[in-house]
C-alpha cells in the first residue's frame, strides 16, 4: 500500500509539473512585431514568412499601468478566444456579443473576430497580461499601419484569422523597436527570452498576475 501511495503521489507531480510547464515549452515557429514597420511576421522553419501589417499603441511604448503602451521585448500566447467566431463578431470581456460589425464601421472601435492574449516573459513587460495585452482585430482597418491602439496589437479581421489558425498556446512573440529582420535573419535568431524572462515565466502561477478590472476598456 505504502509503495503505491508512493507511486501515486510520483505520478500526480509529474503530470503537475507537465501542466505547469505546458505553456513554457516554445513551439515551432515565432511571432515578431515591428513597432518602426507597424508590421508582423509569423516565422517558422521551412516555411516562408507571412507579414501583416497592425497597429500598436499610439501612446507609444512601454509597461507602466494607465499609460496605454505596448510592450517590447518577449511574450508569450496563452489564450486564444474566438475561434470559429464570424469576422468582425464583437467581443466585449472576451465573450462575443452576439454582434457583427463590418470594416470601419462609422464611430465604432470595440476588440472583434479574435483575441490572442500575451504574457510578459520579461520584466520589462511583466504587467502584459494583466493589462490585457492582446493581438486582435479592429473594425477601424482604416487605421492599420500606423500606431492607433490603446496598448494591444491590431489587426484586419481577415489577417487575425489567419494568423489565429497558425499560433499555438506557447508561441514566442517578439515586439521589437526597429525594422523587422530579413527572413534569414529571423529564422536564424529563434533564440529563447533571456534568463531574466525565464524566470519570470516559471512563477509558479499559470497566469502571472490578476487582471486588472480596468484593464477590458478600448484596446
Amino acid at each position: 500500500m505504502l509503495r503505491f501511495c508512493v507511486a501515486a503521489l510520483a505520478l500526480f507531480a509529474c503530470i503537475s509539473l507537465a501542466r505547469s510547464a505546458e505553456l513554457l515549452t516554445e513551439p515551432a515557429g515565432r511571432i515578431i512585431i515591428s513597432v518602426r514597420d507597424q508590421k508582423l511576421t509569423f516565422v517558422q522553419s521551412g516555411v516562408k514568412p507571412i507579414t501583416y501589417r497592425v497597429s500598436t499603441s499610439k501612446f507609444g511604448l512601454g509597461d507602466d499601468w494607465g499609460r496605454m503602451t505596448t510592450p517590447l521585448g518577449f511574450l508569450q500566447i496563452v489564450q486564444k478566444i474566438g475561434d470559429n467566431a464570424p469576422a468582425g463578431a464583437v467581443f466585449h470581456n472576451r465573450h462575443w456579443t452576439g454582434e457583427i460589425l463590418q470594416p470601419n464601421a462609422p464611430g465604432r472601435d470595440p476588440i472583434v473576430t479574435r483575441i490572442i492574449w500575451l504574457r510578459g516573459l520579461e520584466m520589462a513587460n511583466a504587467h502584459a497580461f494583466s493589462r490585457c495585452i492582446y493581438i486582435h482585430g479592429t473594425p477601424q482597418e482604416k487605421m492599420i499601419g500606423r500606431p492607433a491602439s490603446y496598448g494591444c496589437i491590431r489587426m484586419r479581421s481577415n489577417d487575425v484569422a489567419a494568423l489565429f489558425s497558425r499560433v499555438t498556446l506557447g508561441t514566442i512573440v517578439q515586439i521589437v523597436p526597429d525594422h523587422l529582420p530579413s527572413a534569414k535573419q529571423a529564422l536564424t535568431a529563434l533564440v529563447r527570452p533571456p534568463n531574466d524572462g525565464m524566470i519570470l515565466a516559471h512563477r509558479s502561477e499559470k497566469f502571472p498576475a490578476t487582471v486588472h478590472k480596468n484593464s477590458t476598456a478600448r484596446l
